[in-house]
């Protein structure tokens, strides 16, 4: 059911509050300096860099520290700051484990106090397949979850399928973790593609261990790769952040769009497409 917001109100063209981002994912194909000059002209100041090896890796998983350096003159130049870093990783693997420490490597570069992954396998869900992921991966976050924590960092293990398809599935890993600064990444939108499940009453279960929000829209439900402006699609975020405050759940958060797939929108789409969902949350929240 889509929002109850009327569609025809015109709020004042505010900046995006502080506590929102904008992955970078959302400018996938594009090279990173494009993403970061339409977040900036949409009205943010914060953003998720991408560092997912095979998808969106906007900032290589082994950047050199001239890149970094880089990296950080570009978003200085376009008066942002980096707030979380996407680096999904396969966390049932030892090759997983080292990829991973690869994107705990770049958050201490970027003063990043926020990492977003999956576990991996997140297309398999059988049961079978499932129990042997979970043992895999609980065989090896904890010592990752010590080294992020030696570095002031939570892992925000994102709802994307496998293990973590729902926000009740990953409240009940992150339960078993039970590590102070393992979390949830609660994404809205991946829920209903992947899980199957309403984040209207999912992100409820999952509330006490959320630690950042990816706030995605989809249309079209499970399977369908459709993910919107934010407020044009069938996620109800009203009664979604009438929880979250009932819960006094206060996180960072990133918008993340992802539209029909591949072929991309061009930069100027998803600039205006960051705008409307810029206008959006600022009168539903």
């Amino acid at each position: 059911m889509a929002t109850t917001v009327s569609r025809t109100f015109r709020a004042p063209d505010l900046p995006a509050p502080a506590w929102l981002a904008v992955s970078t994912n959302s400018f996938h194909g594009w090279p990173l300096e494009e993403a970061l000059a339409g977040i900036a002209a949409a009205g943010f100041a914060s953003v998720e860099l991408s560092s997912v090896p095979g998808w969106t890796e906007h900032v290589p998983r082994d950047a050199p520290n001239d890149e970094i350096a880089r990296i950080k003159e570009l978003l200085a130049h376009y008066g942002l700051t980096a707030t979380a870093l996407s680096g999904h990783s396969d966390l049932t693997t030892d090759e997983g484990m080292e990829e991973f420490r690869q994107a705990l490597r770049l958050c201490r570069a970027f003063g990043v106090s926020n990492v977003t992954t999956g576990t991996g396998g997140h297309n398999d869900a059988s049961e079978g397949t499932l129990a042997a992921q979970r043992a895999a991966f609980l065989l090896r976050i904890g010592a990752l979850a010590d080294e992020a924590a030696a570095a002031g960092i939570t892992i925000c293990l994102e709802t994307h399928g496998g293990l973590l398809a729902t926000g009740a599935m990953a409240a009940t890993l992150v339960a078993r973790i039970d590590k102070p600064n393992v979390g949830i990444n609660y994404d809205t939108g991946n829920v209903v593609y992947y899980g199957d499940t309403r984040p209207e009453e999912d992100v409820e279960v999952a509330a006490p261990y959320i630690r950042h929000l990816h706030i995605k829209d989809q249309i079209g439900g499970k399977g369908v790769w459709n993910f919107p402006p934010i407020g044009t699609g069938d996620v109800d975020f009203v009664p979604i952040f009438a929880r979250l405050r009932r819960a006094g759940v206060q996180v960072p958060a990133s918008i993340e769009l992802e539209f029909q797939g591949e072929p991309w929108p061009s930069p100027r789409e998803i600039t205006a497409a960051l705008v409307e969902s810029r206008q959006f949350l600022r009168r539903c929240t």
